[in-house]
């Protein structure tokens, strides 16, 4: 362990925000403890991947600098709560049972795979909330490619807000040569093994990024209207698909994935349509919520902005403004889990992608979005694994 002392203190009230940045602050850091004294955190202890100090004086400097930029600017205030419900009974943590029944199993880094009755309740959640979609707002419902163009994200501003979280695709440079090269390479090795050797052909070889893995569905809508108009002065659009966002070491079960679902929903028009939307899209959340026997709270939340230079400025913007909702639920008597998201972006979107009314004017935007394995996960810990348990309209439809 290697203890940096930090510059300021940290209020404790901010202390998760120092403790959600730490990983990402060096891919160095193995592991971490937050040094507390009174009600400040005064160090970090961290693990590093070797013994050697030689990198601790850049590593300090990193620290600092997310510590000064992220952390410290930002205000303490208690998350306003705009809905609460106390549905349900007891809630443990059912991710252990799940991979001793091998229902579940850890394939990689922030990577699980599932199997029933697991996926017939995730399809059973995700049927009702496309349901209510399709039936409150008439939503045009499209299916999008896993791939996105580096281009197109750049529009949405990701890049410079959540670089921490970007998950790239790259290839082989197109040519002869490199790809006998390639071979050769892992024919030949290193020394290191075999895994070793792939990771020198392929650092070697590649370096093309013209695409990249989307972090959530809405992106995909957005770049689909470009430059044009939507197909209505009020439009709404969902969309089921994978999203992937790197997690670095905060993975955990299903709490956490670097590749996971999203059910989306997108609201394109007049600032009233999308906000009214937005507001009778969460009673209706709610109010499914409480159908499963799921007790929770719909809180005014923020982004994880990173680096950004106003990084605390638009964290507390959105917070002041209740630009984003997040609806949480728990998983045992300690931790919650965000399964869903609505937020309202004004004319961000519109501008940036071009999406313009029939005055040539940007639109107004917000989107809804559901984890369907966070969604899963909280109905799990609530009710169990065994279907037996299950509310009755649930099973029945989950055993058709």
């Amino acid at each position: 362990m290697t203890l940096i002392p930090l510059d300021a203190p940290v209020p404790a009230a901010l202390a998760d925000e120092l403790a959600k940045r730490v990983y990402f602050v060096s891919d160095r850091i193995t592991d971490f403890t937050l040094i507390r004294s009174g009600d400040t955190v005064t160090a970090v202890d961290v693990t590093t991947q070797d013994a050697a100090t030689a990198d601790l004086d850049a590593l300090t400097r990193k620290l600092h600098l997310v510590v000064a930029n992220d952390v410290l600017s930002q205000r303490q205030v208690r998350p306003k709560v705009v809905w609460r419900s106390a549905e349900g009974g007891p809630v443990r943590d059912v991710f252990p049972e799940l991979l001793a029944r091998g229902v579940a199993a850890e394939l990689g880094e922030g990577q699980i795979a599932l199997g029933e009755p697991v996926l017939s309740l995730m399809d059973h959640l995700d049927a009702e909330i496309r349901a209510l979609v399709l039936e409150e707002f008439d939503a045009h419902e499209f299916r999008y490619p896993t791939l996105m163009s580096a281009p197109a994200l750049r529009r949405t501003g990701y890049f410079d807000s959540f670089p921490q979280l970007l998950m790239l695709v790259s290839r082989l440079h197109g040519d002869v040569d490199t790809y006998r090269a390639f071979r050769d390479t892992l024919t030949q090795g290193d020394g290191g093994g075999e895994d070793a050797a792939l990771a020198a052909a392929l650092s070697e070889h590649t370096g093309t990024v013209d695409h990249v893995l989307p972090p959530t569905m809405c992106f995909h809508t957005y770049h689909q209207y470009a430059d044009g108009p939507p197909p209505g002065p009020n439009t709404v659009v969902t969309s089921r698909g994978k999203s992937f966002r790197y997690e670095s070491r905060y993975r955990r079960s299903l709490e956490r994935l670097w590749d996971f679902t999203i059910r989306e929903i997108v609201f394109l028009g007049t600032p009233g349509f999308v906000l009214a939307s937005r507001a009778r899209l969460m009673e209706r959340a709610y109010a499914l919520t409480e159908s499963l026997g799921l007790g929770g709270r719909c809180e005014v939340a923020g982004d994880p902005f990173f680096l950004h230079e106003s990084a605390a400025v638009r964290a507390w913007s959105q917070r002041l403004l209740e630009m984003k909702y997040e609806l949480r639920l728990p998983l045992d008597d300690e931790r919650d889990v965000a399964v869903g998201s609505f937020n309202y972006h004004e004319q961000f979107f519109g501008t940036s992608f071009g999406i313009h009314d029939a005055d040539q004017q940007p639109v107004f935007t917000g989107c809804a979005g559901f984890g369907l394995e966070r969604l899963t996960y909280a109905f799990l810990c609530r009710h169990g694994v065994d279907p037996a348990r299950w509310p009755a309209h649930v099973r029945k439809a989950v055993a058709r």
